[in-house]
């Protein structure tokens, strides 16, 4: 073997090792997120582990770096070249709560092939993941199946760390400003409430937050929330007649009323969507909360619209006993990147020279990059290479995870004059 082809295959096992070890170490740390239950920053104090974890490892590189009270964390590595703009690099702390996310067990195991039975009932399957057929012959990490796996988005937070040890370790390596940032509560929304964009320093950055390697996307959707308050009557089930008015089931009359063939399991691609996301209540009073999306500002509309006119329906017929509010949420931030289609240019040619094909697709969700665009800092968002995001059977690929390192190094690399 060739010197250069040694130094080659000791930087991809520096960046192996290196990325699975912290992928590995962040998982065990709980920082599930809480929008029902609390209205401050971070939703949940567990969030602070994880910062305090991250700040201490970028401290110990060398590096510049601080924690707000509000648990962002942030980075910076100064220039050793001149560059042509200054990038940053995003990912989130929080995971969701639902399915379970706290005490994450990580697995790593060998694949050789057909179906994963990881413990708990779950089974990932070859039918239902197309994709596993390409992991033959590498080691993949899953949960126990008691949990969610947390790469959505600690892969991320891995594959940024990984990156940034990389380079301050390899003075040789050249690069401009670099912005490094972690935030708290994205998966309820909040994530990009509070981050000094400003502070950052960055001409643009990108969310290291989707899911199989090479998916590249500058679309999101448009997001809004909306609820449901009913208020309904109990009585004596034995003299009930024309008296009781059960809140259940007019919460059972008001999600009928939303498309079945506008679902999230039942749409695709663009396609928008009604998600009655939760139920809850008795007799007396039940709430529903939902989510809206669409890519389609026009369409975005006119589904908040559809839903004040269930609101108003029901409203007319049980007067005084609904509540309904609708917030916007995030918006879809391709009218804000599309004019500097030159950052997804540069990820995309990333990708190639690591032998990766770029798939710039829409994201069917949102990222803290959304708000983010429209806060001056364009953010396109690449994958970290995990899979099944949100579910018992969420697992990712070890050399997924390498190749994202590299795809950011690479992203780095072009930016040098």
């Amino acid at each position: 073997m060739s010197a250069a082809a040694e130094r080659g295959a000791d930087k991809e096992k520096q960046i192996m090792s290196d990325v699975l070890s912290r992928f590995l170490r962040y998982v065990k740390i709980d920082t599930p997120s809480d929008e029902a239950n609390s209205a401050v920053t971070p939703s949940t104090p567990c969030q602070r582990e994880l910062a305090e974890l991250l700040l201490t490892e970028l401290k110990a590189m060398g590096l510049e770096a601080t924690m707000t009270e509000h648990c962002y964390v942030y980075a910076k590595i100064p220039a050793n070249a001149p560059a042509k703009a200054a990038a940053g690099f995003i990912a989130h702390l929080d995971v969701v709560s639902e399915p379970e996310g706290r005490g994450v067990k990580p697995k790593v195991i060998k694949y050789t092939g057909g179906d994963i039975v990881i413990g708990g009932g779950v089974c990932i399957s070859e039918a239902e993941c197309p994709a596993l057929k390409n992991y033959i012959g590498m080691d993949i990490v899953t949960s126990d199946g008691s949990t969610i796996l947390g790469a959505d988005d600690k892969a991320g937070v891995a594959e940024i760390m990984a990156a940034a040890a990389y380079i301050v370790s390899h003075p040789e390596f050249r690069h401009g400003d670099i912005g490094i940032a972690f935030t708290p509560d994205e998966e309820i929304g909040h994530g990009a409430a509070l981050f000094d964009v400003k502070g950052f320093g960055c001409d643009f950055a990108y969310t290291v937050d989707g899911e199989e390697l090479g998916e590249l996307s500058y679309e999101t959707f448009n997001g809004a929330a909306f609820s449901f308050e009913i208020e309904g009557k109990n009585i004596h089930p034995g003299s009930a007649k024309g008296k009781m008015i059960n809140a259940v089931l007019i919460a059972n009359e008001i999600t009928a009323r939303f498309p079945a063939g506008e679902r999230p399991e039942t749409t695709e691609g663009r396609e928008g969507y009604y998600f009655i996301t939760d139920v809850a209540g008795n007799v007396e009073k039940c709430a529903i909360s939902g989510i809206i999306r669409d890519h389609d500002s026009v369409k975005f509309e006119a589904r908040k619209a559809f839903a004040r006119s269930v609101a108003d329906e029901f409203m007319q017929k049980y007067p005084g006993r609904i509540k309904f509010s609708v917030r916007d949420q995030y918006y879809n931030c391709a009218r804000v990147i599309e004019p500097a289609m030159h950052i997804v240019d540069a990820a995309a040619e990333a990708m190639r020279a690591e032998g990766v094909q770029p798939a710039i697709l829409p994201t069917r969700g949102g990222t803290d990059g959304s708000s983010l665009s429209f806060m001056g800092l364009p953010c396109p968002n690449i994958a970290t290479g995990g899979h099944n995001a949100h579910a018992r059977s969420e697992f990712i690929p070890v050399p997924c995870m390498e190749k994202t390192v590299k795809i950011l190094l690479n992203i780095v690399s072009s930016l040098t004059d």
